[in-house]
């Protein structure tokens, strides 16, 4: 073993300091890791944050998309029609294009064969966007739950829904589902 000589300090051997050198640097790579995914989560929280830089309006559509999907849960048909506008256009992955009397019909058909259906949104996936002087857009997850041969089945899908404000109230006009 070589003793190397320091200056201010003792002799250290040229294996040991390799040694702190190496220590050194992988606590340097360390905090520059660390410091890193920091960043990167403020980043990621901020991205998040202004996906709802409308606190209102996510709240009122949140409000109107529980009202309606409440209707379609209690199988309340004209309450549920209530908020379909009459130019309502569906586009379905699977369906295709339907419009209001479908839809309407689609609810009265659930609720004659599948009563138990519900329909619950992933509100953590939801993003609301306002369309000036028209109303907003609502892109979530939501999902469908029933009983079939004895256990819940369930189905988690997206969508997109167009709502416009009205005289009478928020309609949805436009709606993608899609992922199923």
């Amino acid at each position: 073993m070589v003793k190397v000589g320091t200056a201010n300090g003792p002799k250290v051997s040229e294996q040991n300091s390799g040694a702190i050198f190496l220590l050194n640097k992988l606590i340097a790579m360390k905090r520059i890791v660390l410091l890193s995914l920091l960043l990167l989560s403020s980043f990621y929280l901020k991205a998040q944050e202004q996906k709802h830089t409308d606190t209102a309006l996510f709240n009122t559509i949140f409000k109107q998309d529980s009202l309606f999907f409440s209707a379609f849960n209690e199988k309340n048909i004209n309450r549920f029609a209530d908020f379909l506008d009459s130019s309502l256009e569906f586009y379905h992955d699977k369906g295709g294009l339907t419009d209001k009397t479908y839809s309407v019909n689609s609810l009265k058909n659930a609720a004659a064969n599948v009563p138990d259906l519900k329909r619950t949104l992933i509100k953590e996936t939801m993003e609301v966007y306002p369309i000036p002087n028209y109303g907003a857009v609502q892109i979530a997850k939501h999902r469908f739950c029933h009983m079939e041969n004895g256990k819940m089945d369930c189905g988690v899908f997206k969508f997109i829904h167009v709502w416009k404000k009205t005289e009478a109230g928020w309609k949805v006009t436009r709606i993608i589902s899609v992922d199923h």
